[in-house]
């Protein structure tokens, strides 16, 4: 591509436009650096602002900034030392690092400020921290990293690679906080880390306070409205559609889009669509008779108006036909006998080799038909090649060749269609995998139920948003579901965990509801802010499917929180009951921490 614009240079041509795999590959290695560092940088930033607008103390921006800028550096060293390579969704990375490294940042730095309130002196505080939020924030991590590596079961090589580099990232993220992180934040004391108004505490407290009184005085209401909106997300995933064109995938604002744009309006377009032809019982496929059925088929496809440019190897015949007979446009047709066929392929034979092998194979066994067709959404370009399939089995001869749909269009329709049905089958091996990893810890059916339940309510929410918004689900889009699920239960996990540290302390279940909405609740609304503002950064990208897939997260996200402040627990206080007290310990306490 170098080579080719250093010959096109010297022309000074007022515009010129470029098509063609070289040139899209080219533009978008760039596109994935460019998404990378642009998507780096906006996230450090907003990073910065919310921790300043949360704790509003430099030390603790830069606790988080250092420990994410760290753990990014990290990540992408053993990229580079694996000798991984970045993909269309390799923008996503530096998103996924900065949200889960903040949120860990979060939750230990929130629950450190909290003991050294309590009167706590640094060395105890922070033992505490490590005792209490250190473990459920491994699950966090464990899980999380779990969900993305359930990718690799997808046999698209990007997707399952994509999936294994999230979860060695995500471990970076937790690791860092683990040794840099907690070590820093030790010689801090919460005036050092935050300003001790107490307003900002107590707003965020009020409000876990109402929804604690909410949640314990309608009941029946939650349960009501939680089916509600269960329905309603069943209908919203029931119009779903996955019509999606490649015009909508062009990143904004490129060269390579104002081309494509250009070729697709003047000219024939980028999609290819072609016909592979078998001559059949001894024919070759430049034998007369398959020629005929060739003709058949080359004539119905231009008479199709979203196809272009049709070629096949019958157009050389008739073009030599309407030669012998003075150029004349009626002319244009295939010799209407054998004898003057064989006249004209003799001609043909004199004519280099490169003229007709590019439709005709060398053993003259096998021909294509090549066409283009208006970029009309993946679904309509596959309605009208089943339509064109249909009518070739109705009005062709087998017995003298058979024709197959084929061609780089219609593999990568398949393709996306194999991807979106393997990343869904890979949303079911996550929460499967997942499932059983909280079985193991939990070591409770009904936890297992409840851990589970809010943390589906997301993803039907995100399909309900597809499919009411009216965003075509294509591959990229699929993965929304995964990520998702990997980070929605975090806060779950969280949740539970503080459940059943205060179970152990123990409080009654509704003391223990109450205690976990008090403590935990803070942390978890915080880090849904920027878990929300994290995934926004994704609108500063230009590459349209990565800004959907970034609103929709964020918005997803907010409905992963109001399930688990709401549906968690609803679900608790259906199933688990208060029984009698076993040194202090509540028998039926969840095996999720173990305490001295």
């Amino acid at each position: 591509m170098s080579g080719l614009d250093s010959l096109v240079k010297p022309f000074q041509f007022q515009s010129y436009h470029y098509l063609g795999r070289a040139n899209f590959q080219k533009e978008l290695v760039w596109m994935e650096k460019r998404e990378v560092a642009v998507s780096t940088v906006v996230a450090a930033i907003l990073v910065a602002i919310i921790m300043g607008l949360i704790f509003r103390r430099w030390q603790s921006v830069a606790i988080a900034l250092i420990s994410i800028g760290l753990s990014i550096m990290i990540f992408l060293g053993v990229l580079g030392a694996w000798g991984r390579e970045l993909s269309a969704m390799a923008a996503l990375y530096p998103v996924l690092m900065v949200i889960i490294g903040t949120s860990d940042v979060m939750h230990m730095m929130s629950k450190y400020i909290d003991e050294l309130r309590r009167g706590h002196d640094r060395q105890t505080a922070m033992i505490l921290t490590m005792k209490e939020i250190g473990l459920a924030t491994l699950m966090t991590a464990v899980t999380t990293a779990v969900g993305f590596a359930t990718l690799v079961t997808s046999r698209i090589e990007p997707i399952g690679a994509f999936g294994i580099n999230a979860a060695v990232g995500v471990m970076i993220a937790y690791v860092t906080v683990l040794l840099f992180t907690t070590a820093v934040m030790s010689f801090y004391e919460a005036k050092d880390l935050m300003v001790l108004r107490g307003t900002e505490n107590t707003r965020v407290e009020r409000l876990m306070e109402w929804v604690y009184q909410v949640t314990k005085a309608k009941t029946r209401q939650i349960a009501l409205y939680a089916v509600a909106i269960f329905l309603f997300c069943c209908y919203g995933i029931s119009k779903i559609e996955t019509n999606y064109s490649i015009k909508d995938q062009m990143p904004l604002g490129l060269k390579l889009t104002e081309d494509f744009n250009f070729f697709e309006k003047v000219f024939a377009g980028f999609r290819p669509l072609e016909y592979a032809v078998f001559a059949q019982n001894g024919h070759k496929a430049d034998d007369f008779a398959v020629m005929q059925q060739i003709d058949k088929v080359e004539k119905h496809l231009r008479a199709i108006p979203s196809i272009r440019a049709v070629n096949a190897p019958t157009v050389i015949y008739k073009s030599l036909n309407q030669m012998s007979n003075g150029n004349a446009m009626s002319a244009y047709k295939m010799p209407e006998d054998s004898a003057q066929y064989v006249e004209y392929q003799s001609l043909i034979g004199k004519l280099p080799k490169s003229t007709i092998n590019v439709l005709l194979s060398k053993d003259d066994m096998k021909a294509r038909i090549a066409t283009r067709i208006l970029d009309l959404g993946a679904d309509t370009v596959m309605a009208v090649g089943d339509r064109i399939d249909k009518w070739i089995a109705a009005n062709t001869d087998p017995s003298v060749a058979t024709f197959k749909r084929t061609g780089t269009g219609y593999i990568i329709d398949k393709n996306a269609i194999y991807v979106r049905a393997d990343l869904l089958e890979g949303i079911a091996w996550e929460v499967g995998l997942i499932a059983v990893l909280m079985g193991l810890m939990l070591k409770n059916v009904r936890m297992i139920i409840i851990f589970l339940i809010p943390n589906l309510f997301p993803l039907f929410f995100a399909g309900a948003l597809l499919g009411y918004l009216g965003v075509d689900l294509d591959a990229g889009i699929s993965m929304i579901f995964t990520v998702v699920f990997g980070i929605s239960i975090d806060d779950t996990i969280h949740f539970l965990s503080s459940f059943n540290i205060n179970r152990k302390k123990g409080q009654t279940v509704d003391q223990a509801l109450h205690t976990t909405l008090l403590e935990t609740g803070k942390p978890v609304c915080l880090t849904t802010v920027i878990l929300f503002f994290g995934f926004l950064v994704m609108i500063f990208s230009i590459h349209p499917p990565s800004v959907t897939v970034g609103k929709l997260i964020a918005v997803t996200l907010i409905s992963a929180l109001m399930s688990d402040l709401f549906i968690n627990p609803l679900l608790i206080r259906w199933w688990i009951k208060d029984r009698a007290i076993d040194n202090g310990v509540a028998k039926d306490s969840l095996s999720l921490v173990e305490s001295d």
